[in-house]
């Protein structure tokens, strides 16, 4: 499986639902409490100027009605995640984090 598969289960996994969604367009009916991720950019590592370690960064968006939604705690528990910024739109709470995957 691709990476960004195997991220997409893992998520799917800690939300509990099939609400987690890959770079939505703006006419799909969005289900809250969801994870929305999309691609942020790349780290790549150098050794004897070759690359040796390439890895993609993700910015994963955690929507919840709920402001002591225990969602963002559990994506604060990945491996290379780290929680970016807090904000709240039309009642929503928006967590958003950065995981390299």
């Amino acid at each position: 499986m691709a990476p960004r598969t195997d991220l997409h289960i893992l998520l799917k996994s800690i939300l509990g639902s099939e609400a987690v969604y890959f770079q939505p367009p703006s006419s799909d009916k969005i289900v809250y409490p969801c994870i929305v991720y999309q691609r942020d950019k790349a780290d790549t590592k150098f050794a004897d100027n070759n690359p040796y370690r390439y890895e993609k960064e993700y910015q994963l968006t955690v929507i919840d009605r709920d402001p002591d939604s225990i969602i963002p705690d559990e994506i604060a528990k990945l491996p290379k995640c780290v929680f970016s910024t807090h904000f709240t739109v039309d009642n929503l709470n928006h967590d958003v984090f950065t995981i390299f995957f």
